[in-house]
């Protein structure tokens, strides 16, 4: 088996092969990451049975840690969405916030619905909402479209149950500290919130989207928010998971005892956790039909499918490289140069916006990223609860840095906020540098403090 200099040209070549092929020739990333797997164990000189068994082992045992808690989000997301729960969130905290301070009312409205749904449906979801607010609080509509893009995408990347940080944290082994990933994961989007509130209220004084002069279609899109979900209904799917995942990783801090604890552990593993978020979520259908039942949560298993193949082809890469002589290597080279934790929290942070800036896909570069990372862990010291927490925000730091033309998702905000594409660049591209960069900064800090 290949040892030394040699096996890091061929874990170089592997990275270079997923970043070409899913970039300039659109492979899929599932596909790129099964190519790249047998690869690397092809030419390292494993045999062959063995290459089979890390595959299989390293995607069903993924699957086995997470690939229930991808369906049952998704499947939250889904409901939040077509019942109108999301527009609900967006309500309430128009009216804590709205009046004086919309942008930020937008800013937080994002935060709060990208935990459960993707960006680009949430920006599609609110792009009437947010015109509708620029319209009534006479209010800059680029500065409110740079707020609530710029509010989706920061939780989008940091924040579990969304799926890209939530298989980070599988592929790293941070499944049983969850509740540690979600609250390090809530800390550092605030200062990505507020740059990108920052920059909202900057650059919305510079360009104005042509049409601002027109929203007289959308003037009554809230007239119908009695018939919408309540409060309670809409951010309970949310907020309950979470509320479970956290009292767990408090009482599993203190080590707590007990049936009571028992209880909590339960109630609070990430799997049961979510799925009593579905059962919350049930109670957004307006009817219980073949519709509802059937054609909503089909919805929402047909989008999970492509983020279960990517996240298991990762993990079965990890397997890979942690079959090779790769920990050993990283290991002895650990001990004669002594890279430190933070030295590796920018490691981290490189490779994901390597891969997000050539690519394109923010949860492509967490999954593909945790993966490589995944078996040099325990050779750089790093195996605490805080320490993994904040080495998925590393990745999820540079998996936002930066999205541009090869990003879905810059496509969504410019096309439905109406921004000209090189508008878009000046804004919205550098609002996801801006925010990237001060993840990486709060990270570092905090590793520095509490690791």
């Amino acid at each position: 088996m290949l040892e030394g200099p040699l096996l890091i040209a061929v874990l170089i070549g592997a990275v270079a092969f997923i970043v070409v092929t899913t970039s300039f020739f659109k492979l899929h990333p599932f596909l790129a990451l099964i190519i790249a797997t047998i690869g690397v164990g092809l030419v390292v000189g494993m045999p062959l049975q063995d290459i089979v068994a890390a595959v299989n082992s390293g995607f069903g045992g993924l699957m086995a840690n997470i690939g229930l808690v991808i369906v049952f989000g998704t499947i939250i997301g889904t409901i939040l969405e077509n019942s109108g729960g999301t527009i609900r969130i967006a309500d309430v905290i128009l009216k804590i916030f709205g009046k004086k301070r919309p942008a930020l009312a937008m800013s937080l409205i994002g935060a709060i619905v990208s935990i459960p749904v993707f960006c680009d449906s949430g920006f599609v979801i609110l792009s009437s909402l947010n015109k509708t607010v620029a319209k009534r609080a006479k209010t800059s509509l680029m500065t409110l479209t740079i707020a609530l893009s710029s509010g989706l995408y920061a939780t989008h990347t940091l924040v579990p149950p969304t799926p890209g940080p939530l298989a980070a944290a599988g592929n790293l082994g941070a499944t049983d500290y969850l509740g540690t990933v979600i609250g390090f994961g809530l800390l550092t989007s605030v200062p990505a919130i507020l740059v990108g509130y920052w920059w909202a209220l900057r650059i919305g004084k510079s360009i104005k989207i042509e049409a601002e002069d027109d929203l007289s279609d959308i003037e009554n899109a809230l007239d119908g928010i009695d018939s919408l979900p309540s409060p309670v209904k809409s951010f309970g799917p949310i907020l309950l998971p979470l509320l479970l995942i956290g009292s767990a990783s408090i009482f599993r801090i203190f080590e707590a005892t007990g049936a009571f604890s028992e209880v909590i552990y339960f109630v609070g593993n990430p799997l049961i956790a979510l799925l009593i978020g579905v059962f919350s979520a049930l109670t957004l259908m307006p009817r219980f039909d073949e519709e509802h039942l059937g054609q909503w949560i089909g919805k929402a298993v047909t989008r999970a499918g492509p983020i279960l193949l990517i996240t298991g082809a990762g993990g079965a890469f990890g397997s890979i490289l942690k079959a090779t002589p790769l920990t050993e290597l990283i290991r002895g080279s650990v001990a004669t140069n002594d890279i430190s934790g933070i030295y590796f929290v920018l490691i981290a942070f490189g490779i994901a916006a390597a891969l997000k800036i050539s690519q394109g896909s923010s949860t492509a570069a967490l999954v593909i990223t945790s993966s490589l990372l995944a078996p040099i862990l325990s050779a750089v010291g790093i195996a605490s609860p805080i320490a993994l927490a904040l080495i998925v925000m590393a990745i999820g730091a540079g998996a936002m840095t930066v999205s541009h033309a090869n990003d879905s998702y810059f496509w969504v905000v410019s096309q439905f906020g109406g921004i000209e594409v090189g508008d878009a660049y000046r804004s919205f591209t550098v609002v996801t540098l801006l925010q990237g960069c001060a993840v990486l900064i709060t990270t570092i800090i905090l590793y520095a403090l509490l690791v």
